[in-house]
């Protein structure tokens, strides 16, 4: 027996006691651009903020390898990062680090890409604490690096909903293009093939907002079989840079800025259930079981 396959027999047996239990999973929102440099971790850290002020409980994982750029944003240096779970035998809670807001968020150090070297024991070591993370929170943040790779395809594909960031410069809407060329090409047929939702970021005002989304989804709606949705715009903001520069999240900052009342809007969209049509996918565990896939 392979080690996938074995995962895959210890997540089903997981799966069988949570419905004993009956326990459920966290919604895994997977937020992605097609390049760098368009806010895409600005919006992942303050969306969680706003639905946490909603009252939910809300983790990010930070999945932007190797460039940590949820901390640096927060101004926080974790102690420890997804690799100490799989491979140093820290606990969920220990690589939890505690944000502001009561959001939590864990680093993802090399993590994601040293799922190759897992061995039986450390599958099952680490399938039985993603089953305690799908408790612990009401929403998984994905922050994803920009670009296509296989994880990336993989986020997007076991998430509850994608959230794809877009501004209106040429080369952002020719790389959320690409991201989007991606995924049909790697979903088998039109029924599993998921729903992304669009927030057009930076934009002088939500009619600009609504109109790049109409200029993208023309072309993908005559080349693609991918849906993509509008969930929002958040408003071009001075304050975004001073936020930055400060290390803190704009909706701490600067609570009443355009920006921030952007996103917290967008949060409320979110919370209502309205743009979450793909569907629970079988939480966090059933996220990491596809990657291993993947990659055997």
């Amino acid at each position: 027996m392979d080690q996938a396959t074995n995962l895959r027999n210890i997540i089903k047996s997981y799966e069988l006691k949570s419905e004993d239990k009956k326990t459920r999973n966290a919604k895994i929102i997977t937020v992605t651009s097609g390049k760098g440099g368009v806010g895409k971790s600005n919006i992942s850290i303050n969306l969680a903020i706003a639905l946490s002020r909603l009252g939910k409980r809300v983790i990010i994982l930070d999945a932007d390898f190797g460039l940590a750029n949820v901390e640096i944003m927060l101004g926080i240096r974790p102690k420890y990062s997804l690799a100490d779970l799989m491979f140093n035998g820290k606990s969920i809670t220990e690589i939890i680090t505690d944000g502001p807001e009561n959001i939590g968020f864990i680093s993802g150090g090399s993590g994601i890409e040293e799922l190759t070297e897992l061995n039986s024991f450390q599958i099952q070591n680490l399938s039985e604490k993603l089953f305690e993370l799908d408790n612990l929170a009401d929403y998984i943040i994905i922050d994803t690096g920009a670009g296509i790779s296989e994880a990336l395809i993989q986020f997007i594909k076991s998430s509850d909903q994608t959230i794809l960031v877009a501004t209106p410069e040429p080369t952002s809407i020719t790389d959320a293009y690409a991201v989007l060329k991606s995924v049909n090409r790697n979903t088998v047929d039109d029924a599993s093939k998921p729903v992304i939702h669009m927030i057009s970021n930076r934009v002088g005002s939500f009619e600009e907002g609504k109109a790049l989304h109409a200029k993208l989804n023309v072309v993908v709606s005559r080349f693609l079989h991918v849906k993509l949705e509008y969930l929002g715009a958040v408003l071009q903001d001075t304050n975004i840079v001073r936020a930055v520069m400060e290390q803190k999240p704009i909706s701490i900052a600067y609570p009443n800025s355009p920006a921030a009342t952007s996103v917290a809007e967008i949060a409320k969209m979110v919370e209502s259930g309205v743009s979450t049509e793909q569907g629970n996918q079988g939480g966090i565990r059933q996220l990491f079981s596809n990657l291993i896939r993947s990659k055997r």
